[in-house]
Protein backbone atom coordinates (compact mmCIF):
# COMPACT_ATOMS: atom_id res chain seq x y z
CA UNK A 1 0.00 0.00 0.00
CA UNK A 2 2.91 2.35 0.72
CA UNK A 3 5.54 3.31 -1.91
CA UNK A 4 8.57 1.41 -0.61
CA UNK A 5 11.29 3.52 -2.22
CA UNK A 6 10.04 6.76 -0.74
CA UNK A 7 9.38 5.21 2.63
CA UNK A 8 12.86 3.71 2.87
CA UNK A 9 14.32 7.19 2.46
CA UNK A 10 12.18 8.43 5.34
CA UNK A 11 12.67 5.55 7.77
CA UNK A 12 13.72 7.85 10.65
CA UNK A 13 10.39 9.67 10.24
CA UNK A 14 8.22 6.55 10.07
CA UNK A 15 6.68 7.18 13.45
CA UNK A 16 5.77 10.74 12.49
CA UNK A 17 4.25 9.64 9.17
CA UNK A 18 2.29 6.83 10.80
CA UNK A 19 0.89 9.29 13.32
CA UNK A 20 -0.32 11.69 10.61
CA UNK A 21 -1.70 9.00 8.30
CA UNK A 22 -3.44 7.32 11.21
CA UNK A 23 -5.54 10.38 11.97
CA UNK A 24 -9.24 10.27 11.15
CA UNK A 25 -8.98 13.73 9.57
CA UNK A 26 -5.68 15.41 8.65
CA UNK A 27 -5.51 19.17 9.14
CA UNK A 28 -2.90 21.76 8.14
CA UNK A 29 -1.75 21.89 11.74
CA UNK A 30 -0.98 18.17 11.62
CA UNK A 31 1.58 18.60 8.84
CA UNK A 32 3.21 21.83 10.01
CA UNK A 33 6.25 20.05 11.48
CA UNK A 34 6.82 17.79 8.45
CA UNK A 35 9.79 18.51 6.20
CA UNK A 36 9.55 18.64 2.39
CA UNK A 37 10.42 14.96 1.94
CA UNK A 38 7.76 13.91 4.42
CA UNK A 39 5.13 16.13 2.80
CA UNK A 40 6.01 14.68 -0.59
CA UNK A 41 5.50 11.21 0.82
CA UNK A 42 2.06 12.18 2.17
CA UNK A 43 1.17 13.57 -1.28
CA UNK A 44 2.36 10.43 -3.10
CA UNK A 45 0.59 8.17 -0.66
CA UNK A 46 -2.65 10.15 -1.05
CA UNK A 47 -2.47 10.01 -4.85
CA UNK A 48 -1.96 6.25 -4.76
CA UNK A 49 -4.89 5.77 -2.40
CA UNK A 50 -7.19 7.91 -4.54
CA UNK A 51 -6.47 5.66 -7.51
CA UNK A 52 -6.80 2.46 -5.49
CA UNK A 53 -9.87 3.04 -3.33
CA UNK A 54 -13.45 2.84 -4.59
CA UNK A 55 -16.99 3.57 -3.41
CA UNK A 56 -17.46 4.80 0.18
CA UNK A 57 -13.84 4.06 1.12
CA UNK A 58 -12.67 6.57 -1.47
CA UNK A 59 -15.15 9.15 -0.16
CA UNK A 60 -13.90 8.66 3.39
CA UNK A 61 -10.28 9.10 2.34
CA UNK A 62 -11.08 12.28 0.38
CA UNK A 63 -12.85 13.64 3.46
CA UNK A 64 -9.81 12.67 5.54
CA UNK A 65 -7.33 14.68 3.43
CA UNK A 66 -9.73 17.42 2.23
CA UNK A 67 -8.09 20.20 4.27
CA UNK A 68 -4.56 19.50 3.02
CA UNK A 69 -5.41 18.90 -0.64
CA UNK A 70 -4.15 21.41 -3.18
CA UNK A 71 -6.76 23.09 -5.43
CA UNK A 72 -5.31 21.27 -8.44
CA UNK A 73 -5.96 17.94 -6.69
CA UNK A 74 -9.61 18.84 -6.24
CA UNK A 75 -9.81 19.70 -9.93
CA UNK A 76 -8.20 16.40 -10.90
CA UNK A 77 -10.63 14.45 -8.72
CA UNK A 78 -13.60 16.24 -10.32
CA UNK A 79 -12.26 15.64 -13.84
CA UNK A 80 -11.66 11.96 -13.10
CA UNK A 81 -15.18 11.56 -11.66
CA UNK A 82 -16.66 13.36 -14.68
CA UNK A 83 -14.78 11.09 -17.08
CA UNK A 84 -15.68 7.88 -15.23
CA UNK A 85 -19.37 8.78 -14.92
CA UNK A 86 -19.60 9.83 -18.57
CA UNK A 87 -17.99 6.60 -19.78
CA UNK A 88 -20.21 4.51 -17.53
CA UNK A 89 -23.41 6.18 -18.78
CA UNK A 90 -22.34 5.80 -22.40
CA UNK A 91 -21.52 2.11 -21.95
CA UNK A 92 -24.70 1.28 -20.04
CA UNK A 93 -26.95 3.08 -22.55
CA UNK A 94 -25.29 1.16 -25.39
CA UNK A 95 -25.88 -2.12 -23.54
CA UNK A 96 -29.41 -1.54 -22.27
CA UNK A 97 -30.86 1.16 -24.51
CA UNK A 98 -32.00 3.33 -21.61
CA UNK A 99 -30.63 5.79 -19.06
CA UNK A 100 -29.24 3.76 -16.13
CA UNK A 101 -30.14 4.56 -12.50
CA UNK A 102 -27.52 6.19 -10.30
CA UNK A 103 -26.68 3.06 -8.30
CA UNK A 104 -25.90 1.18 -11.54
CA UNK A 105 -23.71 4.03 -12.76
CA UNK A 106 -21.90 4.01 -9.41
CA UNK A 107 -21.33 0.27 -9.58
CA UNK A 108 -20.00 0.52 -13.13
CA UNK A 109 -17.50 3.34 -12.51
CA UNK A 110 -16.40 2.39 -8.98
CA UNK A 111 -17.67 5.55 -7.31
CA UNK A 112 -20.13 5.79 -4.44
CA UNK A 113 -23.78 6.45 -5.19
CA UNK A 114 -23.52 9.70 -3.20
CA UNK A 115 -20.61 10.90 -5.34
CA UNK A 116 -22.45 10.09 -8.58
CA UNK A 117 -25.65 11.78 -7.39
CA UNK A 118 -23.76 14.89 -6.24
CA UNK A 119 -21.82 15.10 -9.49
CA UNK A 120 -24.90 14.74 -11.71
CA UNK A 121 -26.76 17.35 -9.67
CA UNK A 122 -24.06 20.02 -9.60
CA UNK A 123 -21.80 19.50 -12.62
CA UNK A 124 -23.49 22.20 -14.75
CA UNK A 125 -22.44 24.94 -12.34
CA UNK A 126 -18.98 23.55 -11.58
CA UNK A 127 -16.09 25.80 -12.74
CA UNK A 128 -14.43 22.88 -14.52
CA UNK A 129 -17.55 22.15 -16.56
CA UNK A 130 -18.01 25.82 -17.44
CA UNK A 131 -14.39 26.00 -18.58
CA UNK A 132 -14.91 22.87 -20.69
CA UNK A 133 -17.97 24.43 -22.35
CA UNK A 134 -15.95 27.53 -23.18
CA UNK A 135 -13.47 25.29 -25.01
CA UNK A 136 -16.28 23.89 -27.14
CA UNK A 137 -17.62 27.38 -27.85
CA UNK A 138 -14.14 28.38 -28.97
CA UNK A 139 -14.41 25.82 -31.79
CA UNK A 140 -17.78 27.11 -33.09
CA UNK A 141 -16.41 29.58 -35.71
CA UNK A 142 -14.00 27.00 -37.11
CA UNK A 143 -16.69 24.31 -37.41
CA UNK A 144 -19.19 26.80 -38.87
CA UNK A 145 -16.60 27.79 -41.48
CA UNK A 146 -16.29 24.13 -42.53
CA UNK A 147 -20.09 23.85 -42.78
CA UNK A 148 -20.10 26.98 -44.94
CA UNK A 149 -17.44 25.47 -47.20
CA UNK A 150 -19.52 22.31 -47.67
CA UNK A 151 -22.57 24.45 -48.45
CA UNK A 152 -20.62 26.42 -51.05
CA UNK A 153 -19.62 23.12 -52.65
CA UNK A 154 -23.27 22.19 -53.14
CA UNK A 155 -24.11 20.22 -49.98
CA UNK A 156 -27.80 21.00 -49.39
CA UNK A 157 -27.87 19.58 -45.85
CA UNK A 158 -24.85 21.70 -44.93
CA UNK A 159 -26.51 24.76 -46.50
CA UNK A 160 -29.68 24.19 -44.50
CA UNK A 161 -27.68 23.69 -41.30
CA UNK A 162 -25.65 26.82 -42.01
CA UNK A 163 -28.74 28.94 -42.65
CA UNK A 164 -30.41 27.64 -39.49
CA UNK A 165 -27.29 28.25 -37.41
CA UNK A 166 -26.90 31.85 -38.49
CA UNK A 167 -30.63 32.43 -38.02
CA UNK A 168 -31.46 32.83 -41.69
CA UNK A 169 -34.45 30.46 -41.82
CA UNK A 170 -35.58 30.29 -38.21
CA UNK A 171 -38.29 32.93 -38.76
CA UNK A 172 -40.56 33.19 -41.75
CA UNK A 173 -42.87 35.99 -42.79
CA UNK A 174 -46.47 35.16 -43.75
CA UNK A 175 -46.99 33.94 -47.34
CA UNK A 176 -43.39 32.73 -47.49
CA UNK A 177 -43.03 28.97 -47.86
CA UNK A 178 -39.69 27.31 -47.27
CA UNK A 179 -39.86 23.60 -48.02
CA UNK A 180 -36.86 21.71 -46.61
CA UNK A 181 -36.21 18.26 -48.05
CA UNK A 182 -33.23 15.95 -47.91
CA UNK A 183 -32.04 16.88 -51.37
CA UNK A 184 -33.37 20.41 -52.01
CA UNK A 185 -34.61 23.67 -50.52
CA UNK A 186 -37.74 25.34 -51.89
CA UNK A 187 -38.47 29.00 -51.18
CA UNK A 188 -41.89 29.84 -52.60
CA UNK A 189 -41.59 28.76 -56.25
CA UNK A 190 -37.82 28.67 -56.33
CA UNK A 191 -36.14 25.27 -55.90
CA UNK A 192 -32.51 25.00 -54.81
CA UNK A 193 -31.34 21.49 -55.56
CA UNK A 194 -27.99 19.80 -55.09
CA UNK A 195 -27.14 20.44 -58.72
CA UNK A 196 -28.31 24.06 -58.55
CA UNK A 197 -26.04 24.83 -55.60
CA UNK A 198 -23.04 23.18 -57.24
CA UNK A 199 -23.38 25.57 -60.16
CA UNK A 200 -23.57 28.69 -57.99
CA UNK A 201 -20.57 30.78 -57.10
CA UNK A 202 -19.69 31.69 -53.53
CA UNK A 203 -20.98 35.20 -54.16
CA UNK A 204 -24.32 33.85 -55.38
CA UNK A 205 -24.62 31.64 -52.32
CA UNK A 206 -23.90 34.64 -50.13
CA UNK A 207 -26.67 36.53 -51.90
CA UNK A 208 -29.09 33.67 -51.21
CA UNK A 209 -28.14 33.82 -47.55
CA UNK A 210 -28.79 37.56 -47.48
CA UNK A 211 -32.18 37.07 -49.12
CA UNK A 212 -33.23 34.37 -46.67
CA UNK A 213 -31.87 36.46 -43.79
CA UNK A 214 -34.03 39.34 -44.98
CA UNK A 215 -37.07 37.06 -44.91
CA UNK A 216 -36.34 36.15 -41.32
CA UNK A 217 -36.03 39.78 -40.24
CA UNK A 218 -39.27 41.01 -41.78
Amino acid sequence: MEPENTLSNLTPSREKLDRVLGLQKITLADIEDLNDAERNYIAEFSTEMLHRLTDEERDKFIDKIAEIMLPCTNEQIWEQNHLLIGRAIEKLIAQNGSMPPKFVIARECGLSRQTVAKHLTGYKTHPQYLAEMEQFKYMVPKILAKVCKLACNGDVKAARLYFETVGAINKRRPNTVINEQNNYLQINNTILSQENLKQLSKEQLNQIELIVSGIGRK
